[in-house]
């Protein structure tokens, strides 16, 4: 049975520091991507899957952000989305998640960066992802791509997938065939004996493989890592490829 799933935590709150200086007067969710910008891609993309409310946090130029979710509304664009004011206090992810926990409410919810970005297959990842969780089985399902075929990502990937769809670290020195590409569902029971402030959500994501809870979706499409300004540019090839 298919867990029902129509809310969603919008990471956004970051200083996007590896896109300075073009961070210093925009916040990174509001870059543009051959014409759109990453924020206004997901949330189409949340709409699209079913998610009729979206929590966004936000720090960095937060009024920017602010501005265009009003400008959103105003243009009668889903999801309904609510601000989750983190101006005094950046928490990183999973701080970020935990101070939005009353705003998300008890069923399970899409966590994804602001910036995530990919082009899609044949399936609808988040859809896909959706109808996939298995709340008896995990406390978190995380979207994942192929390390080698993303572009604009610099690293050696994430995560070891068994046939299953569980999920163990990249071993040190080694290559993971697959990298977090951005999106995850988890559980509010997740949440529990939580450190003060700030922290990862790779705290988590870390607990739950020790109890065999942490799972993953292979991605179908292609992950556009857009971290630096560079990267801006290789993603709008990528796009004018696919078209």
């Amino acid at each position: 049975m298919t867990t029902t799933i129509d809310t969603a935590m919008v990471l956004a709150a970051g200083k996007g520091m590896r896109m300075r200086p073009l961070t210093d007067r925009l916040p990174k969710p509001l870059v543009r991507v051959d014409g759109r910008s990453l924020l206004d891609r997901l949330l189409d993309r949340l709409a699209a899957a079913g998610i009729r409310r979206a929590v966004v946090n936000v720090h960095h130029l937060a009024d920017q952000i602010e501005a265009r979710l009003a400008a959103r509304r105003a243009e009668g664009q889903g999801p309904e989305t609510l601000v989750s004011d983190e101006r005094g206090d950046l928490l990183e992810t999973g701080g970020g998640v935990a101070r939005a926990l009353p705003l998300l409410g008890p069923a399970p919810f899409l966590v994804c960066n602001a910036d995530t970005f990919w082009l899609q297959g044949v399936q609808a990842p988040l859809a896909a992802m959706i109808a996939a969780f298995d709340p008896a089985r995990m406390d978190a399902l995380l979207l994942l791509a192929p390390t080698v075929t993303a572009i604009g990502l610099e690293g050696f990937g994430d995560f070891l997938m068994a046939a299953d769809g569980g999920l163990t670290r990249r071993p040190e020195l080694e290559v993971a065939p697959f990298v977090y590409a951005g999106c995850a569902i988890m559980t509010p029971a997740a949440f529990t004996d939580l450190p003060p402030g700030a922290f990862s959500l790779n705290l988590l994501w870390d607990r739950a493989i020790g109890t065999g809870r942490l799972f993953g979706h292979r991605l179908d499409g292609q992950f556009l890592h857009v971290g630096t300004i560079p990267a801006i540019a290789e993603a709008e090839a990528a796009l004018a490829g696919a078209l």
